[in-house]
This record gives C-alpha cells, sequence and structure tokens, in this order.
C-alpha cells in the first residue's frame, strides 16, 4: 500500500485575508474520486520567552471563534513568505516588547492536518532585551508575567488549553531538561 491522494482538481472558493478555502477533487488509490475542503494558511510562529530566573510571559486575548479571553504564548501568523526566524522575532516584539539574544528553534507543528495546511514554528527565546511593546492596530491584548513552573503546571492541569501553547510548552520542558543533563 501507497498511501497517496492524487489531486485531479481544484477550485478556490473564498480568497480572505488570513485564508482561502479551497475544494479539490482527489484520487485515492484504489481509484475512487473523493471531494477534499483544503483551507490554505501562510503559516505562524509561537514563541515561548524564558527569563533567566524562569519567567516567562504569555499574553490572553479575545479570540472571536471562541467568544472568550484565552491566554496563550505569543505568536501570529507569517507575512507572506516571511522567514519563520524573522516572524517569530517580530511577534516576541510587537507582543511582549522584547528582542531575544538567543532563539532557539523546537520544531513545527501541523495544526490540523486533516483540512488545513497551516505550519506552526515553535521558539524558545532567551537572553531577552526589552523595550516596548507595538501591537498591530486591531491587536487587544494583556500580558502576564508567570514561572516557567506554573505555565507548565497549568498546560497540565488543562487550564491552558491553545494547542500551540500546550505543546510549545512540554516541547521547551524537554528541551531545558535535555540541556541540564537530564533524560535524552
Amino acid at each position: 500500500m501507497k498511501l497517496f491522494e492524487e489531486t485531479v482538481d481544484q477550485k478556490i472558493v473564498y480568497q480572505g485575508r488570513i485564508v482561502t478555502l479551497r475544494t479539490d477533487i482527489a484520487r485515492l488509490e484504489n481509484g475512487r474520486m473523493v471531494g477534499r475542503e483544503v483551507v490554505e494558511h501562510p503559516g505562524g510562529v509561537c514563541v515561548l520567552p524564558l527569563e533567566a530566573d524562569g519567567t516567562t510571559y504569555t499574553v490572553r486575548q479575545f479570540r472571536y471563534p471562541f467568544g472568550k479571553v484565552i491566554e496563550e504564548l505569543p505568536a501570529g501568523k507569517l507575512d507572506g513568505a516571511e522567514d519563520h526566524e524573522v516572524g517569530a522575532r517580530r511577534e516576541l516584539s510587537e507582543e511582549v516588547g522584547c528582542e531575544a539574544g538567543e532563539l532557539i528553534y523546537l520544531g513545527r507543528l501541523l495544526m490540523s492536518p486533516g483540512f488545513c495546511d497551516e505550519v506552526l514554528h515553535m521558539y524558545l527565546a532567551r537572553k531577552l532585551i526589552h523595550g516596548e511593546r507595538h501591537p498591530d492596530e486591531d491587536e487587544f491584548l494583556e500580558v502576564d508575567r508567570l514561572p516557567f513552573t506554573q505555565l507548565l503546571e497549568r498546560v497540565m492541569s488543562g487550564e491552558i488549553t491553545d494547542a500551540k501553547t500546550v505543546a510549545l510548552t512540554l516541547k521547551a520542558k524537554e528541551f531545558l531538561s535535555r540541556e541540564a543533563g537530564g533524560t535524552k
């Protein structure tokens, strides 16, 4: 078994500011034709800013699809073909007002591969240099400071449910553990 689907036809149904919705016809490996819906997204970044003393920062903002305020790590979409490291530095500066003296790439996530092509890149930011926040004009958020251990506890208890925040927090914990000589 080869596990493949061949795209036979594509049609753009909606072209938005952030996403494009496309409907495809695909041929399965058994020859059967099926419909597929694909949301195209430019990709994004998520950053876990970490001070030398273990303090980190989250942002709280109203998330319209859920109709409530969600707490998450600083993040945002890439601007066109923007390099993801450049995007990570931009989002950290805009949302938290920091520059990272050290930016460590911790990998990528396929956010919802059943219907969306969004790839999210994760970074650990250290050696932080503080400046002024400058969020986008349509971006309203509050920044919270908390110990990394508390962020981890809130992720594990299910209090923080944002997928990118959960994944990046756990990846950062493992990275830091390995860096300190923990389990490989």
